[in-house]
């Protein structure tokens, strides 16, 4: 393709839009290598500069002269990533194959640039005489741990390995991400009215609308978004077609094909193996969890085990209900994977008089937008007006947040729909992070989500599980829009992974608080609230099927620990060592994995969370326990405890080793009692 002139490339223009938007409408793909490649010199000659200034280094002529650098490539960044996961197209992935290594490859000449290490191992050294503050120590201390974890202290020969292992890495996981969006987009299971046995009227919608969006209109299609497979899975009544869904789901990035992940998996397992050793850890689970707060993987472990004992139990008592009412049924088959989530509702409605159809009228997703905006309200005096902008897709909607003295907090996007073009999946992420080095800088936070996009003119209805999702990603905007941080590199969700998840895990509470759920949980067609009965029925099945759900989670956790526990990793079989990983921990057959291997991009898409996935179990303990705070209080809302809250947790960013956070927040750390309670789980054994 022809590439645009610099002069003519909006990418490398101040973004002058409203809020500093980016010009979304002006930028094409074209637009996006010669963007990198100028943001790219331009870092490379800041960070020149930076390890060839002849002064002896200051805390402001290399730690500030850092964080100052690399503002057109976060620019540049930002926007690209963006657009690669919510609304991304063949020309967009070409991009990506092509700049992932190159980013990789700058990556490895900054954390390994002999005379910049230098200069930040003498100020480390030198720390306690430097009259730095608090936040300043706290930003030497963690670019020196990022230099010393990428390999600035190993020789010449082992840094060259390394950064041929990391640009490989890079290419890898684009690839592996690539894969499975491909999988995901070729499936669509297109269905006539017949088939459409048991489906609910908006389950119906959805799947009238996908048809028509893949171009089948009078036809209806499940795809592979979670909301609408599931969705499948818990209502339809068509066992036969429950099944070809569920092999479906479960066989993305395993087709045998030209997106078939098995081989990239591998690959990607042993380089992570080798990079630890090069680095001297004993296992890639080891250097992971070296700098995160479980420390050792025997502590992610020790708390997997305690759950999955417990989980396991529950679940096995759930399969025997399950069964019990297939036979009364008259069914003559054993329970299956495709059956399980269709007679657990049928087991709801039976137990509790209730189905999810029951209750998804009431959730309707800008209600529950609503619920979620007025919850950050009553805790921290936020506001969020509607803003009409020139958004990246017609489906993305911006909000103004503005505190409790009327002062800007920031901006906030929602993109909430399923489409080809977006990745599986809910994730926050950012066009701008907050910070005070160079002024006041407001962050630009997004939300993408994957519901189902009703059809025209009805509104979006949401599940339980759907409704808890919006939540949980709105406390990881929360944790972005309250950042109050000078350096970029403490803002926001810059924390490690087992404490990430504790601001948007907590957040879900509060979508069961009656306060919230008696407000917002309206009839879309009537505008009555659900009815107290109702209420009560759905908040008390907050513990039915937690064996199921516990299991599925806690075996992806446990996977994910076998597999980067590997000091070698040779002629590694993927699904031979998944099954044999699955085998050893005893999986009930029923149940699969919430994530399979060849699919689970927390692991390999990027590798945020490898040998991390244990993460959202260990910030389920602190986020348990953080919730009965406000319980004790008597008090959803306590504002002391919220002040509290704020301060240590959603304002802090990486101001304090999240052990200090927490315990400045709460007083003391949790135990894992509260967490075993929620899940119904402190029974079980």
């Amino acid at each position: 393709m022809t590439q645009p002139a610099a002069s003519q490339n909006p990418l490398l223009s101040d973004f002058a839009g409203r809020f500093g938007l980016p010009p979304f409408a002006a930028v094409k793909p074209e637009h996006f290598r010669p963007a990198f490649d100028a943001a790219l010199a331009a870092h490379r000659a800041e960070i020149d500069a930076v390890a060839g200034d002849p002064a002896a280094p200051t805390f402001a002529n290399t730690i500030e002269a850092l964080e100052r650098g690399g503002r057109l490539l976060d620019r540049v960044s930002n926007v690209f990533f963006v657009l690669a996961g919510a609304d991304t197209s063949d020309e967009i992935e070409a991009v990506e194959r092509d700049v992932s290594p190159l980013l990789a490859r700058h990556g490895n000449a900054f954390y390994l640039n002999a005379p910049l290490f230098r200069r930040i191992d003498d100020l480390h050294q030198r720390r306690s005489n430097l009259g730095l503050d608090p936040e300043q120590l706290r930003v030497l201390e963690r670019y020196h741990t990022r230099f010393v974890r990428a390999g600035a202290a190993l020789d010449r020969k082992a840094q060259e390995k390394l950064a041929a292992i990391n640009e490989r890495l890079a290419s890898l996981g684009t690839q592996f991400g690539q894969n499975v969006l491909a999988d995901e987009k070729s499936y669509a299971l297109i269905l006539d009215e017949a088939d459409l046995a048991g489906l609910p009227d908006f389950a119906r919608a959805a799947a009238k609308a996908a048809a028509e969006e893949r171009g089948h209109p009078g036809k209806y299609a499940i795809t592979l978004a979670r909301s609408s497979a599931e969705g499948f899975l818990q209502f339809s009544s068509r066992r036969d077609l429950r099944e070809k869904v569920m092999a479906a789901w479960l066989a993305r990035g395993e087709s045998g094909g030209a997106t078939d992940n098995r081989a990239i998996v591998a690959e990607i397992v042993r380089l992570r193996a080798k990079r630890a050793r090069l680095l001297g850890f004993r296992t890639f689970a080891d250097y992971r969890l070296d700098d995160q707060m479980a420390k050792t993987p025997q502590a992610a472990r020790d708390l997997l085990d305690e759950v999955w004992s417990r989980a396991r139990a529950r679940a096995a008592r759930e399969k025997a209900e399950l069964q019990k009412l297939i036979a009364e049924e008259g069914g003559n088959f054993a329970l299956a994977q495709h059956d399980w989530r269709y007679y657990a509702e049928k087991l709801r409605k039976a137990r509790y008089d209730l189905d999810e159809a029951e209750v998804k009228p009431y959730l309707v997703l800008d209600s529950m937008i609503a619920a979620a905006f007025e919850t950050a309200h009553r805790l921290f005096g936020l506001t969020f007006t509607p803003v009409t902008l020139p958004l990246y897709h017609p489906d993305a909607r911006a909000w103004e947040v503005r505190d409790q003295d009327g002062n800007e907090v920031g901006l906030f996007i929602g993109d909430y729909f399923a489409r080809a073009s977006k990745h599986s999946g809910a994730w926050m992420t950012s066009l701008r992070d907050q910070e005070k080095l160079a002024g006041t800088v407001r962050p630009i936070i997004l939300n993408v989500c994957n519901f189902s996009k009703p059809a025209k003119g009805e509104p979006a209805l949401l599940s339980f599980d759907d409704a808890r999702t919006l939540f949980h990603e709105f406390g990881h905007a929360l944790h972005g829009l309250l950042s109050n941080v000078t350096y970029p590199l403490l803002a926001g969700t810059a924390v490690p992974s087992d404490f990430v998840e504790l601001p948007s895990q907590l957040y879900e509470h509060w979508l069961e608080t009656p306060e919230i759920l008696k407000g917002f949980a309206r009839h879309h067609r009537t505008g009555e609230p659900m009815p107290q009965a109702l209420l009560d029925k759905v908040l008390a099945t907050r513990t039915f099927n937690q064996g199921f759900a516990t299991v599925e989670y806690t075996a992806c956790a446990l996977v994910d620990l076998d597999f980067h526990s590997l000091e070698e990793a040779g002629d590694l079989d993927v699904t031979g060592f998944e099954k044999e990983s699955l085998e050893r921990i005893r999986m009930p057959a029923e149940i699969a994995m919430r994530h399979r291997t060849p699919h689970f991009q927390h692991l390999f898409s990027g590798g945020g969370y490898a040998a991390g996935y244990y993460s959202y179990m260990w910030s389920e303990v602190l986020d348990a326990d953080a919730f009965a705070a406000f319980k004790e209080t008597g008090d959803h809302f306590d504002p002391a405890m919220a002040q509290r809250l704020k301060d240590y947790i959603y304002s802090a960013g990486n101001l304090r080793d999240p052990v200090e956070a927490y315990k400045a927040f709460r007083g003391r750390l949790p135990t894992v009692d509260a967490l075993l309670k929620k899940r119904g789980l402190d029974g079980a054994a």
